[in-house]
Order: C-alpha cells, then structure tokens, then sequence
C-alpha cells in the first residue's frame, strides 16, 4: 500500500462523520498496513478507534502493534498497549508474551523476563524455543554469557530444542568475549549435529578470530563456508579485511577485495575505507590515493574516515601542505573534522618541526 493511499484512508477515517467501516477485519487490516509502513501513532489511534465503536481488538492486531513498538524502541508505549490488552480480556498467544519478554530483554530486564516465562506458563501456554532464544540473546547482548548459558540449559531441561539461532548467539557472545576455544568447539558440536550454521555464526568465528590476530584461521572459516554452501557477504569480507589489515598484511586485504569482486559481493564504504586506512597507517600513501580514486570512480563519496586516514597518512610522512589541501576539500564537502582529524594534524606538525631540528 503506497504512503500517499494509507495518508489518504487515515483521513478517511478520522471524520467521524464519513466512517462506513463496519468491519473489524478491515480495521485489523489497516492497522496491519500501518504497521509494516512504521506509522506507529495512527496505528494507535485505529486502535483506539476500534474500542470508541465497540469494536475489540483482535489478538493478531495487538501483536503487530506490539511487534512495531519493539522495533521502534517505544518501550512505554509496548507496556500500555499489553495493559490495555489484559484490561479489555484480549487474549494473549505465545507470540505476546515472546514480544513481552523481548521487551524485558531490551530494557536488561533480564530476571523479570524469566519471571515472566514463569507467568506465561502459569496460564497455561508452553514457552516455545522461540521464548528461550529470546532471553538467551538477552544474556548474550547484556554480556552475562553465564546466564546465557543457565538458559541454554534449562530449556534443554524442558525437553525444546536449540536452534541454530540459540547457538549463534552462543558463538557470538564468546567471540566477543575472545573465548575462541570454546566458541569453535561449539561450532564443531553444532555441526556433528546436523544444523547449518547460517552467514551471521560464520560472521561472529571470523571477527572473533581476526579480533585476535588468528587471521588464518579466520581465512579457512571462507572455505568451510563454501564447503557447506554458505554465501559469504560484505559483512563477511570486510571482517576478513579489517583483520588482515590490523596484522599489517594490506597486500592480502586487497586481494580480499578483488576476490569479493569476483564473487559479484559489491565493496561498500567500509571496503575502501578499511584498505585506505590499511595503506595510510604504514605511509604507503600511493596506494591509499588508488583506492581513494576508485572509491571515487564507482560512485562512493569519501567519508570522515576516508579522510581521516589520508590525511593521518599524510602527517606521519611529512606532507603537511598536502594534508592541509585533504582538510579543505573535507569541509567544502560539507564534512565537519573531529577530534581524530586535528589530532593528527597536530602530530604532523610536530614531526615536522623535529625533522626539521634534525636536518639543521
């Protein structure tokens, strides 16, 4: 439904006076519609709408409207639609209290979110593993791996099934954390039990091997990937790109590039950024103005970091006036330079002036 339709069907419906919809169904359907399109306040307002004509919800609405204000972080809002639910006797379904939790979770609510498994089951409904992965996530976004790992436990107690969702969040606190060992120790279990691991767990092993320096291993995960049929993304290259330039080996990172190419992944800003700053940290500034320059030629307007790193490159080498040029054609792009830019700035100068002291 295009936006201009839904505006015009919203006025629609707001005079009282030309309102004809005698069906909840065509309202369940408008706030459906208002919902994919993130109109949170109108989809409120048919809501309310509904209960001034004598119209009740239907569950399925109020779970959309609950889902949109969770992606929207209306957090407030989510918590006085669910009370509206409870005091108009809405029913809820495992999908509202799985939203619910959600909630809690994203509040780091994490104790009342279990609770709230407890409540859920006090009347009547069975968590399902989708209940379990919530709050596991949880844990895992709130870095409380221990407790991600009590749940993990504990709805294997309760006879549901981990998902390769449950085990992506696993690997990808333990990643974060650099606790590589366990974390591919997991992957080998997930494996010997038949579930695939999706882009996003192969995406959490590359940066978590790269994080800490094992660039190699890092590099074999792209072959167990497409051993198992897994297409690799941007996300995926750029990771490996990063690490590779941390290591120091640039030459690698762009052959990375050109093989992300091959593979028809088109290179994003973090792509060049990554190689330009790559090439600038160890002064190797032709290079960085190659990359720079087909950056350009493809369409891609240099960044903040783009610029950053040219002009940190350019300091460590002494050519302060070049430097100097980089920063004005940032600000003529309507680019405002950050600490990180005059700092070396400030550092360039200062190498010049002790060049300078050394040659006299």
């Amino acid at each position: 439904m295009k936006t201009c339709k839904v505006s015009k069907l919203t006025r629609q419906v707001t005079a009282r006076e030309r309102l004809s919809i005698s069906s909840s169904i065509l309202f369940y359907l408008y706030i459906r519609a208002l919902c994919e399109l993130k109109r949170a306040d109108e989809a409120t307002e048919c809501f309310y709408m509904m209960k001034e004509l004598g119209m009740l919800p239907r569950t399925e609405t109020c779970n959309d409207m609950l889902s949109l204000f969770l992606r929207m972080d209306k957090i407030q809002a989510a918590w006085v639609l669910y009370a509206e639910m409870f005091r108009l006797k809405i029913d809820s379904t495992v999908c509202t209290f799985n939203i619910m939790i959600n909630v809690l979770c994203k509040e780091g609510k994490l104790k009342k979110a279990k609770e709230f498994v407890g409540h859920m089951e006090g009347l009547g409904f069975k968590p399902s593993v989708v209940t379990y992965n919530t709050i596991l996530n949880g844990y895992c976004l709130w870095g409380n791996l221990q407790g991600a790992n009590r749940v993990f436990q504990g709805m294997k107690g309760k006879g549901v099934e981990p998902d390769g969702y449950t085990y992506g969040s696993l690997v990808s606190r333990m990643c974060k954390e650099g606790r590589m060992k366990e974390a591919d120790d997991l992957f080998e279990k997930i494996i010997k039990r038949g579930i695939l691991p999706d882009v996003v767990m192969f995406n959490a092993l590359i940066d978590g091997h790269c994080a800490n320096g094992n660039v190699e291993s890092a590099r074999l995960l792209i072959k167990e990937m497409d051993k198992m049929k897994v297409l690799p993304d941007e996300v995926t290259y750029n990771t490996l790109m990063q690490g590779h330039c941390r290591a120091g080996k640039v030459e690698a990172a762009h052959r990375i590039l050109d093989e992300m190419k091959t593979r028809g992944i088109k290179p994003d800003h973090i792509s060049y950024n990554t190689l330009i700053s790559g090439y600038s940290r160890r002064g190797d500034m032709k290079d960085a103005f190659k990359v720079r320059d087909e950056m350009l030629s493809i369409g891609f307007n240099p960044t903040r970091l783009t610029y950053n790193a040219l002009i940190q490159g350019l300091c460590k080498k002494q050519e302060g006036d070049h430097a100097e040029g980089l920063l004005k054609e940032m600000v003529s792009q309507g680019i405002t330079p950050d600490d990180s830019t005059y700092i070396s700035l400030i550092e360039g100068i200062g190498n010049v002036g002790s060049w300078k002291t050394n040659d006299q």
